[in-house]
């Protein structure tokens, strides 16, 4: 019984390492997708734009790891603006989702997402439940 357990609590400990949030990890400077995703099947996306497993093989006790998006209005003197948008793991994060910056040489607004590539419905919760269940089922017929 005692072996269950502390396998279990190692199981619980190592699972959160493997449960990492999945962000776009680009800059439209030297990829124009970055612009905007979602205008692109998820063929396309698949092989040109790529995707980054936040905190992968990285032990986080403090801090959760989330996806963050940076759009930076660049300002050149004699030239017009440019955007440009930066896509990103994030881990510390602020108490507002989405917050501006207004710079000298630029404006930027940064948001931050708490799910897989920040547009779609997958929850992590329903990742987690099937392990945890399988888990429970087999401690239950050990202890019967």
């Amino acid at each position: 019984m005692f072996a269950y357990l502390k396998a279990l609590i190692v199981f619980c400990f190592c699972f959160k390492n493997a449960a990492s949030i999945r962000c776009y990890e680009c800059n439209s400077m030297n990829n124009s997708m970055c612009l905007d995703p979602t205008v692109y099947d998820r063929e396309t996306l698949l092989n040109f734009l790529p995707v980054a497993e936040c905190g992968h093989g990285v032990y986080s006790a403090s801090n959760d790891f989330f996806c963050r998006k940076i759009v930076q209005t660049i300002i050149h003197k004699g030239y017009g603006p440019e955007v440009r948008v930066t896509r990103s793991c994030g881990w510390v994060r602020h108490h507002r989702e989405c917050y501006k910056a207004d710079n000298e040489d630029h404006l930027e607004t940064v948001c931050q997402c708490f799910s897989d590539e920040c547009n779609t419905s997958t929850a992590l919760t329903a990742t987690l439940l099937l392990p945890a269940l399988t888990t429970l089922g087999l401690l239950s017929s050990k202890l019967l």
